[in-house]
């Protein structure tokens, strides 16, 4: 159990450790690909791929909740 802590921990701070990057909207697209494909084929990608996607994809969604404008600048709302 105490390993199971100590690794959490780690992987915790592993994350906080790794420089923020914003992803470019393509990336979005593949991502969304990704995990299309993979709910239609069983071996379409490798579950540490369909993770990262599925964090793309939830990021991108908190993201664009927080935008007013679009990428061009016209009011979202």
């Amino acid at each position: 159990m105490m390993a199971v802590r100590i690794a959490c921990i780690v992987a915790v701070l592993a994350g906080a450790a790794l420089p923020a990057r914003a992803e470019d909207r393509s990336v979005l697209v593949n991502c969304k690909a990704v995990v299309e494909r993979a709910s239609k084929d069983a071996h379409g990608a490798s579950e540490a791929e369909l993770t990262r996607c599925r964090q793309v994809i939830r990021e991108w969604a908190l993201r664009d909740a927080r935008m007013i404008v679009d990428e061009e600048g016209k009011p979202l709302r």
